[in-house]
């Protein structure tokens, strides 16, 4: 999750690399900005297991002339076309789905669409890392995890899906 407006490639470019070599899938809201950026960064690696994924609000899944060209970005291999708004932590907004699709929320500097989905995985309780622009954690509870580099988001990444993967049981 991250700025729409600002690509933060220094943090957003590593990170989807290094993504791309995990076994997961990279979800993103399918614009522009930090969205475009870490999306190409992962899709570029060769031979990654995932795609990318993007959860598209209403008025650009459907193609409205005002919704531009921003989404979903080139990068994105399979959109989720949605009736539900761009930003906030109403109940119609996409941002619900963001979080609630996600095993991990990795939170780049954003505004407050950003804030929204950080506020959302905590009340949700989904494993939250924030990377690049600390500060922000001032205000969370201590609960929220903080990463300097992108080693430190991986490790997180790595922690939060051995913990919340469910060990599948055999027929009976």
């Amino acid at each position: 999750m991250g700025a729409g407006a600002h690509a933060h490639e220094d943090l957003a470019v590593p990170l989807g690399r290094r993504l791309a070599r995990l076994p997961v899938h990279l979800l993103t809201g399918g614009g522009s900005g930090v969205m475009t950026s870490v999306s190409r960064a992962f899709a570029e690696v060769e031979g990654r297991a995932g795609l990318v994924i993007g959860v598209l609000p209403l008025a650009e899944a459907i193609g409205v002339p005002e919704a531009g060209s921003d989404y979903p970005n080139r990068w994105v291999e399979v959109p989720i076309r949605t009736h539900l708004g761009k930003l906030g932590a109403d109940a119609f907004s996409r941002n619900h789905v963001n979080v609630l699709t996600s095993d991990v929320i990795i939170a780049l500097p954003g505004s407050s669409g950003t804030a929204s989905e950080v506020a959302l995985s905590i009340h949700y309780g989904r494993p939250l890392v924030l990377f690049g622009d600390l500060g922000r954690a001032r205000d969370l509870p201590d609960t929220v995890a903080t990463a300097s580099s992108v080693d430190e988001v991986i490790a997180f990444v790595r922690d939060a899906l051995t913990r919340t993967a469910t060990p599948t049981s055999p027929p009976s």
